[in-house]
């Protein structure tokens, strides 16, 4: 029998995290392990995890952009109940299905709202002397309190055995955003950035479209709204303009581009062949999302990306920041107004597409392997 690896993801407002989970999904499979999913959010139908069994928990997301508060699936905050109910439900599910290892996204660096079942989780899994691992973006949100950095080291020495670093530390380190990282150096591997290894290589031919992407769409908007508003203003006016939504943009929101889009401009939700579309754009004009720039640093498409900055969100503008300073992208910082926007296109145009190779992007490879070592 194939060793079975437990994997746990809560993704709570886009669902970049479930999209990269499902990358290490297929690549930990393709390494000749088994697979449980765990899934604590809203299922997202577009979510290919391969063979692989899902799991899913009772769904949670966040109320705001702030994650004022974490909701339930019929909009009502979570309470002790709803919780004791979860954590029955994911230790009778790593009862059930006795993984041989327990790999847990973000959690202890984020997630702290769930460590009401990921503790136990970690515990039991300790119990019985099984290898625990952490899948860890490359840039947290800084956390400001020496207590609660402490809180996290004492989790990962005591629970934790390999922190899996999806980042290139040539690019940025985790001491960056995470002060404690030097006291758990021996626990720290960098992974490269998860991208995915179905995209087409970065040779096609540059074609005449613009692309504009909102990832999941959640909070997609306003970037949305105000590339209609700019293209007029720029020298690709009369080009084709393709607008991908994402499938969590509201249905009203949704319709209002539809109607105010103009001859040359298709709204579409979503796009299988995004990667390819991409790679053949005249320009990217997108947020700047982890799961978007590694499509963008694969396909080496000309890019402008405006990070989402809203409430403590700090990660997309210190990746974007650090690569556009490398040339491998542009950037332009909120606010997002048209006639910025207008001239922030006009710029990125001037630029070359980047030549690939710049970072590592094996990281959902190098991940299942770091897994097998950990089961052999």
């Amino acid at each position: 029998m194939r060793p079975v690896v437990l994997f746990y993801v809560q993704h709570l407002l886009g669902i970049g995290h479930l999209r990269r989970a499902a990358l290490l999904a297929r690549a930990i499979l393709a390494a000749g392990l088994d697979l449980r999913f765990v899934s604590g959010g809203v299922p997202a139908g577009e979510t290919d995890i391969g063979a692989g069994e899902l799991i899913q928990l009772p769904p949670a997301v966040a109320a705001d952009v702030h994650f004022s508060a974490i909701l339930d699936q019929d909009g009502q905050p979570i309470d002790d109940a709803w919780r004791d109910r979860r954590r029955r439900l994911l230790l009778a599910a790593f009862e059930a299905e006795r993984p041989d290892l327990v790999l847990v996204e973000m959690f202890p660096f984020g997630r702290r709202q769930f460590a009401f079942e990921l503790l136990p989780l970690l515990e039991a899994a300790k119990a019985r002397d099984l290898p625990t691992a952490v899948s860890l973006r490359d840039i947290l949100v800084a956390k400001s309190k020496p207590e609660r950095i402490a809180e996290t080291v004492a989790v990962v020495r005591r629970l934790v055995d390999r922190v899996l670093v999806h980042g290139d530390r040539r690019l940025v380190g985790l001491e960056a955003t995470f002060p404690g990282a030097a006291e758990i150096a021996d626990r720290l591997v960098y992974t490269g950035y998860v991208a995915d290894a179905a995209r087409p290589p970065a040779t096609a031919e540059e074609g005449a479209e613009v692309l504009v992407s909102a990832g999941g769409g959640a909070v997609g908007g306003p970037l949305l709204r105000a590339a209609l508003a700019a293209r007029p203003a720029t020298s690709l006016a009369n080009s084709p303009w393709r607008l991908l939504a994402g499938p969590n943009l509201p249905a009203a929101e949704f319709a209002g581009l539809q109607g105010a889009a103009p001859a040359g401009v298709t709204v579409e939700r979503f796009r299988s062949d995004f990667p390819a579309l991409l790679a053949r754009s005249r320009l990217s004009l997108s947020q700047a999302g982890y799961n978007t720039v590694m499509d963008i640093l694969a396909v080496g498409a000309r890019a402008l990306v405006l990070p989402f900055a809203e409430g403590a969100e700090s990660e997309q503008s210190l990746r974007a920041r650090l690569l556009a300073e490398r040339g491998l992208l542009s950037l332009m910082e909120p606010p997002v107004d048209p006639a910025r926007l207008a001239a922030a296109i006009e710029a990125a145009l001037l630029r070359p597409r980047p030549q690939p190779g710049a970072l590592d992007l094996d990281g959902a490879a190098e991940t299942a392997r770091q897994l097998a070592g950990m089961l052999r």
